[in-house]
């Protein structure tokens, strides 16, 4: 049971850090209509299930695609404008207008008059693409048509495949494509699309067991026998009977994954690229989150209307689908107090991942609702192996309750890290896991009661087992006080280095001994590992100490960032290689610091605004790396130059040692 409820904490709080994309490609062609016009033509090869955006967008929407035609010697005359073929229009909620997308292919048509000799003429394009689950950041690609010279009017020619230009620029250090082109397309267009089928899988699963919790509360299991019983009764024959249950069954799964697309037509693609690391989305889910807890806890009920559940019930007597239809909702609506709360929180997580995940977890959820229903009716007899309804069923909604307000403070603590003001630090959070923790323990054993709980003469077993299981985490928790790692809910609690006492408590080295031994710009970051948070810096000490840099593209609120560093950096054969074979980096996207004015700008790639050190360095490695997600994870020379693949999350600790060593030995070379 404690495995299942840190598995359904540590999944409900995933991240969507971790993955990198790059769903679109680009080829080129050339159509000569006259000796000395041509129509050139882009092809944007779309992968399923992604849209690239048109041309004409007004402005506030997503980024519109936009072509600019290099012509530094006068040597073509544009004539009109880039034509776009017709696609698709929506009228996109969250930006209030109709927009303009394309999916699976794309192709675009630039007529132009060579008014001298030209062979080649090189284009750059913006675009930006989403999908169900993500948006990328406006992208960049040079596009080059080779301009035909013997070819009769209306012959196309082939298509050329996309060339990114002549060399690839770092910082400080230009690579050509023969030595660099390789390198470059392995480590950005390679998709990840098992990242993105793991994270459903995991919502279906966490709200598959959320749905089977949620049969164990006093407004459900109750009506488990009673609308079994109904179906078997009021129909003619058993297979009547059956094939009612499961209509019924049916129905419970379509009105909660039709809850599920509407939060997900909310919670479009288009507003998902920081959702997980705003400050006002986690503060909103930290007090939602609190109220459900309250109610659980039996601090007052969440209800609808009584008016709306009289209707739909009055529905449920016409008999037929539509009626066995008005049934399953009113059971939805009369068990709202109980299943609320977990609907709420599923859907909270859900729509932070984005795309389909809310339909996928109301489809689990509902799923392991409308279960029993079904296969009761299909065989009777094992009603009565059911438990009689008691008190027992207030008790599990009850430890929901304090489940729901372990989880709420996790986001509280998100939002306080990635304002970094330090009023919520480690100790801070494991002091309140292990009072919650602690009074759930002692709320098992029966020496607290809750307004709507049955007294109670002696506990269960079971209760007591369970009670065992709370008390021993909160043990656990314990020493985390004073700087345990707490591995079994890595990534949970704030990392070791934002605490009152990052070093530990008890350790023989003076605050000014400690300062004295780090390099200039320095400090002790994850597993008290030597880091720099100014690249320039970094690179600076990496050039003196003749190591290579460790680039660690990383966020405050990124739970996989946290998991990386207390799971695999904590192993000793990865921590000796940290803090003696390289330089580590570590650049915060998400770091709200505003930058000094004079160091703002205009992003190349975005379009938009540097305004704070996190997006300068979020757009350092969208321009660089073309990624988008963290963790990510690049080992680079004193120029800048990769020296092997980019990784992002990856929690094999011999695959993650194997590649840092490769790397290293690189830099040797």
């Amino acid at each position: 049971m404690k495995n299942i409820i840190i598995t359904f904490l540590l999944l409900l709080s995933a991240s969507m850090f971790g993955q990198m994309y790059n769903p679109v490609k680009w080829t080129t062609a050339v159509e000569k209509i006259s000796d000395k016009e041509y129509i050139l033509k882009a092809q944007a090869i779309i992968e399923s299930g992604w849209h690239l955006y048109g041309q004409n967008i007004e402005q506030g929407g997503p980024s519109p695609t936009v072509f600019t035609f290099k012509n530094p010697k006068n040597s073509f005359q544009l004539i009109g404008r880039t034509t776009e073929e017709k696609g698709h229009e929506m009228m996109d909620k969250m930006f209030n207008m109709n927009i303009k997308y394309f999916e699976e292919k794309a192709v675009f048509t630039q007529k132009i008059k060579c008014t001298s000799d030209e062979s080649i003429i090189t284009a750059e394009v913006e675009f930006m693409v989403c999908d169900d689950s993500n948006c990328l950041p406006p992208s960049t690609e040079e596009l080059t048509f080779k301009l035909p010279k013997t070819q009769k009017p209306a012959e196309v020619q082939a298509e050329t495949p996309l060339i990114k230009g002549d060399a690839i620029i770092s910082e400080n250090k230009t690579i050509t494509v023969k030595t660099a082109v390789k390198k470059e397309v392995t480590a950005i267009v390679k998709p990840e699309p098992k990242t993105e089928s793991r994270g459903l899988i995991s919502i279906f699963i966490i709200a598959f067991l959320s749905g089977f919790a949620a049969l164990l509360t006093p407004c459900v299991f109750p009506m488990i026998p009673m609308t079994v019983s109904y179906f078997t009764k009021q129909s003619k024959t058993k297979a009547a009977g059956i094939r009612n249950a499961l209509i019924y069954g049916f129905s419970i799964v379509i009105i909660y994954v039709l809850l599920g697309s509407i939060v997900t037509a909310v919670f479009g693609a288009d507003s998902l690229n920081a959702l997980s690391t705003n400050v006002w989305f986690n503060l909103i889910f930290f007090v939602l989150l609190i109220v459900f807890a309250c109610s659980f806890l039996g601090a007052f009920e969440i209800m609808l209307p009584n008016a709306l559940a009289n209707k739909v019930d009055s529905q449920a007597d016409r008999g037929g689908l539509i009626g066995i239809f008005f049934m399953a909702l009113a059971l939805a609506i009369v068990s709202f107090s109980c299943t609320g709360p977990i609907v709420g929180t599923l859907l909270v997580e859900a729509a932070s991942k984005g795309g389909i995940a809310p339909i996928v977890g109301m489809l689990g959820f509902s799923t392991a609702i409308a279960l029993p229903f079904s296969l009761f009716a299909a065989f009777p007899g094992w009603l009565n192996a059911l438990p009689k309804s008691g008190g027992w069923l207030n008790t599990v909604k009850v430890v929901l309750g304090f489940l729901e307000l372990a989880l709420a403070f996790k986001f509280l603590s998100n939002a306080d890290l990635v304002l970094q003001l330090h009023w919520f630090e480690r100790e801070v959070f494991l002091t309140i896991w292990i009072a919650i923790f602690g009074v759930l323990a002692f709320y098992l054993f029966g020496k607290i009661t809750l307004p709507h709980d049955s007294p109670l003469n002696h506990i269960s077993v079971g209760r007591l087992t369970f009670g065992l299981l709370v008390l021993s985490f909160t043990i656990y928790l314990i020493p985390g006080l004073w700087g345990a790692p707490l591995r079994l809910i890595s990534g949970f609690p704030p990392p070791m280095q934002y605490s009152e006492s990052p070093d530990g408590f008890g350790t023989s080295k003076s605050a000014v001994e400690v300062k004295s031994a780090l390099p200039e710009g320095a400090e002790f970051g994850p597993q008290n590992i030597i880091t720099f948070h100014d690249y320039n810096k970094g690179m600076e000490f990496a050039k003196k100490a003749g190591k290579p840099v460790l680039l660690d593209f990383t966020g405050y609120a990124c739970v996989n960032c946290r998991k990386m560093e207390e799971l695999v950096w904590s192993d000793p054969k990865v921590l000796n290689v940290l803090k003696n074979d390289v330089v580590l980096i570590s650049l915060y996207v998400d770091d709200k610091k505003e930058l000094p004015e004079n160091e703002q700008y205009v992003s190349e790639t975005t379009g938009k605004k540097i305004k704070t050190i996190g997006n300068k360095w979020s757009d350092l490695q969208i321009k660089t790396y073309k990624a988008n997600a963290q963790p990510f994870y690049v080992i680079v020379d004193h120029n800048s130059v990769n020296l092997t693949e980019p990784s992002a999350y990856n929690p094999d600790i011999e695959d993650y040692f194997n590649w840092l060593n490769t790397g290293i030995k690189n830099f040797k070379k």
